[in-house]
């Protein structure tokens, strides 16, 4: 196969040879198998939620609150803070509750996500073995605790492309600085063209996206082709530099972006009903709120991967080591009326049937006690959810343990979880590979052979 890189030394000319080799490694590959999925927005809760509060109900470790827990359940676990044999069990301060047909039974800390019961494929067996929050979200999005290695997301562009060439293939947006920074979302060691574009939070997510006053558009098409000379040269002396290819690429992009981009962020043509859904113009929900909707405007423009964090790494997040119930009712707050009001928003517009949505986290938190009120990181068991895409919702794909501390009914790790992703897109995990250091390289490495793609879609 023709790569892009070979392409290139046989044409050798400019950007138009950069973007038609891109184009024949991920533009116009066709999907491994059939699929429904034009874009994946996925919703990541940045700090470790709590699975045993929000979508993993526990009934016998509430029974059982304030006591200690069996030495005999807790062998072979450890924490940083805690020790699992002396700290005693807390219950859930949340009720739970039956929603929809189904009956799923989900935490009043999401009372709007709830009533989408009924298109949520709940997966309450999620584990790992990262303790820590960076390690944790590398290995949730790149299969690797430590950085360096292509995100999910940019594996997905790589494998596929992106519908829209004037918008960027893979979008992140974030609350602020997150522990894991940009590796949480690079290429690694694929082209940096695969790497996530930040688009900010409020109401300018792109900035410097405008001519420049006074600058006539020819003018800035000649420059910026001037530009692309100089650095096809430089570019001659160093072959196989991804990251000049990438800022070559950025260049081109950007300008196409200055016609397509703004309407693309521009919410202010939505209703005032579409906007209320979605929580905008409410303090709590206000920016996240936006992000969501602007996350279902990429969507309908063919962006193929949309990326979201809720949390900060600056005490604005879901880690609950001293405030459990403060920490997750705040961040519930800001999150679950926009989350709903994208699944709402994406069923209307006919998009939910060709979106993916996930809603993940990097760990659980314990089930027994640190201190007066939190709990501590629990890699061992978590929960995330799926819907959209053909997903049969108000279901649940397997369990833990009778107070949490474990699956034990299909158990399924990052690698598992990621080979399920792409197995939706329609890639095949296995034969989406890059070669590097001497091997064909993939997003699984060498596992994911329990992803549950048939319980999803049965």
């Amino acid at each position: 196969m023709l790569t892009r890189r070979n392409f290139l030394s046989t044409t050798g000319a400019g950007f138009g040879a950069l973007a038609a080799a891109s184009l024949l490694e991920a533009g116009t590959k066709p999907s491994h198998f059939p699929t429904k999925v034009k874009t994946v927005i996925y919703l990541f809760m940045h700090g470790g939620v709590s699975h045993i509060d929000t979508w993993d109900p526990k009934p016998e470790l509430t029974k059982r609150s304030g006591q200690t827990i069996p030495a005999s359940f807790v062998k072979g676990l450890k924490t940083s803070r805690i020790d699992f044999t002396k700290a005693i069990m807390r219950g859930s301060p949340w009720q739970f509750r039956r929603y929809g047909q189904s009956g799923l039974e989900i935490s009043d800390l999401f009372p709007n996500i709830a009533k989408h019961a009924d298109s949520l494929a709940l997966v309450r067996s999620c584990y790992g073995d990262a303790f820590d929050h960076a390690p944790a979200m590398y290995l949730r999005s790149t299969g690797s605790q430590f950085p360096g290695r292509p995100s999910l997301g940019s594996w997905s562009i790589y494998g596929l492309g992106s519908e829209n060439e004037n918008l960027p293939g893979f979008v992140v947006m974030s609350d602020g600085a997150m522990k894991c920074g940009p590796q949480g979302y690079g290429a690694g060691f694929l082209p940096a063209i695969y790497q996530g574009t930040v688009f900010r939070g409020g109401k300018y997510p792109i900035l410097d996206l405008a001519t420049p006053d006074g600058i006539a558009e020819k003018t800035q098409r000649t420059t910026l082709d001037f530009l692309n000379q100089l650095n096809q040269q430089h570019l001659a002396k160093r072959p196989g530099d991804s990251d000049l290819e990438a800022r070559l690429a950025s260049y081109e992009l950007a300008y196409r972006m200055q016609s397509a981009a703004p309407d693309a962020v521009d919410i202010s043509s939505e209703s005032e009903a579409t906007k209320k859904i979605y929580g905008i113009g409410e303090p709590k929900t206000d920016d996240f709120g936006r992000k969501c909707l602007l996350a279902r405007r990429l969507a309908e423009r063919g962006v193929r991967f949309i990326q979201l964090y809720s949390g900060t790494h600056q005490g604005d997040d879901w880690d609950a080591h001293s405030d459990l119930t403060g920490g997750h009712n705040k961040m519930a707050a800001k999150s679950d009326l926009p989350i709903a009001g994208l699944l709402t928003d994406l069923k209307a517009r006919g998009l939910l049937d060709q979106t993916l949505v996930i809603w993940g986290t990097e760990f659980g938190r314990t089930p027994l006690a640190e201190g007066a009120n939190g709990r501590d990181h629990h890699p061992y068991a978590f929960s995330m959810w799926m819907a959209g895409a053909g997903i049969k919702g108000g279901k649940v794909y397997g369990a833990t343990d009778e107070f949490g501390l474990r699956p034990v009914e299909n158990p399924v790790d990052s690698h598992d979880v990621n080979a399920t992703i792409l197995r939706l897109m329609g890639m095949d995990h296995t034969k989406l590979t890059y070669f590097y250091q001497s091997r064909d390289m993939r997003l699984t490495d060498v596992h994911g052979e329990r992803e549950f793609t048939k319980f999803l879609l049965a």
